[in-house]
């Protein structure tokens, strides 16, 4: 009788290299790994081999770049979502994607059971198993950090336990940061990091220039948009977005731009601290809401703000695959119609300063901004209008003045 098949969302890390011979031996099942290529870049070398060697049945290594940048980030970004004012949410977006690509490979190959490697403490494991029971609600969830079957309680009983199996391995107990890498950010935890008093140290930036280490002339970078979508930098369009965010990357790396330094509220209650770098993105979120200033009107901003501070929570709580996302990126896509234009900013050690802007239907029209009368509004007018609008007000005056 053939054995079960467990699809196990695969990074080569310690915890996933593991829990491949950890799953053989307590369930019995046949393990096909599953690795999605968010931009990990050196991470990736000799993941298929390495998932083979350690005992899985099949690897399945996919580049899903251009996806996680067009169907995930962008939309986020278009949003303005912005999770606690300062996380830009590049390991909750990239989550659902692995799972949805997890749980298409298990549907393809037969698999009663999905698996992932994050912990009980985090939010990986919400935004992992939120998506499988979208997605494939039938199909049986393990996750070894909450089974009962498991019995490895730290970082050295793991690395004992793959010395014990033979178990390669590219971590060492003096590794020091728990990372999450992608095209969008690299996010480190850990060591020292975890006393929120404690300042980073130089060797916690990998992608990005320290402030001390920036260049001392600033760089003035353009950011074209239509629709809300990033297309272009400094003049050159770009049909690939994998394309125009490593290029945002490399640019905004060079001035130490995008680093975040936050302790944030995890879904499950647990406050945490990490430090982010995202120097691309921070330069096309900055751009894109320079842009959208000349285009919404004062209503439709609120409304908007109101929208992204939902959205953020949406995506940090891995409720991609819910009606409610598709419902907000509907109203986000109106309010994008008219966001066609270039913005420009000055980037400076650490730094993105606003530098200009312009766009096809700016609503910015210089003579009715200027201090000049003119024919499309008539000064005298706002005196009814405040008398109207401040009428509650004196109203709540008298009233207070007869006491």
């Amino acid at each position: 009788m053939a054995k079960e098949k467990c699809v196990l969302a695969y990074s080569g890390g310690l915890d996933t290299s593991i829990m491949i011979q950890w799953l053989k031996d307590t369930y019995d099942v046949e393990v096909i790994c599953v690795c999605g290529n968010l931009g990990q870049a050196e991470e990736l070398d000799g993941l298929e081999e390495k998932a083979l060697k350690t005992g899985a049945s099949k690897a399945f290594i996919e580049d899903q770049r251009e996806e996680f940048v067009r169907d995930y980030i962008w939309p986020t970004l278009k949003a303005g979502a912005v999770y606690e004012n300062k996380y830009l949410l590049g390991t909750s977006f990239g989550r659902p994607l692995i799972a949805k690509r997890q749980v298409e490979i298990a549907l393809q190959e037969g698999a009663t059971m999905l698996a992932h490697g994050a912990t009980g403490k985090g939010n990986d494991q919400v935004r992992f198993e939120l998506t499988y029971m979208a997605l494939a609600p039938e199909l049986k969830v393990i996750a070894p950090w909450k089974d009962p079957k498991w019995d490895l309680k730290s970082r050295e009983e793991c690395i004992a336990y793959a010395e014990k199996h033979n178990i390669p391995l590219s971590v060492t107990k003096e590794k020091i940061y728990s990372e999450d890498r992608n095209i969008w950010h690299i996010s480190h935890e850990g060591a020292e990091l975890e006393n929120p008093w404690n300042e980073p140290l130089d060797k916690v930036f990998t992608l990005s220039s320290t402030v001390e280490n920036a260049p001392d002339e600033a760089e003035y970078i353009e950011i074209g948009f239509e629709k809300g979508t990033p297309v272009s930098v400094n003049g050159v369009r770009y049909e690939s977005a994998v394309a125009l965010l490593t290029k945002c990357n490399e640019i905004g790396a060079v001035h130490g731009v995008g680093h975040i330094d936050m302790v944030e509220n995890r879904l499950v209650g647990i406050k945490s601290r990490g430090v982010y770098e995202t120097p691309g993105g921070a330069i096309l979120y900055a751009a894109h809401g320079n842009l959208e200033e000349l285009v919404l009107d004062r209503h439709t901003m609120r409304a908007k703000q109101e929208i992204a501070l939902k959205y953020a929570d949406l995506v940090y709580d891995g409720r991609w695959f819910t009606p409610l996302r598709e419902a907000l990126d509907a109203f986000v896509n109106v309010t994008q119609e008219n966001v066609t234009g270039v913005a420009r900013l000055k980037l400076f050690k650490g730094s993105i300063i606003p530098a200009g802007a312009k766009a096809d239907k700016s609503l910015y029209l210089d003579d009715l901004a200027s201090f000049e009368v003119t024919d499309l509004y008539d000064m005298k007018d706002a005196t009814g209008f405040i008398r109207c609008y401040g009428l509650p007000m004196k109203v709540q005056g008298m009233v207070d003045r007869r006491d």
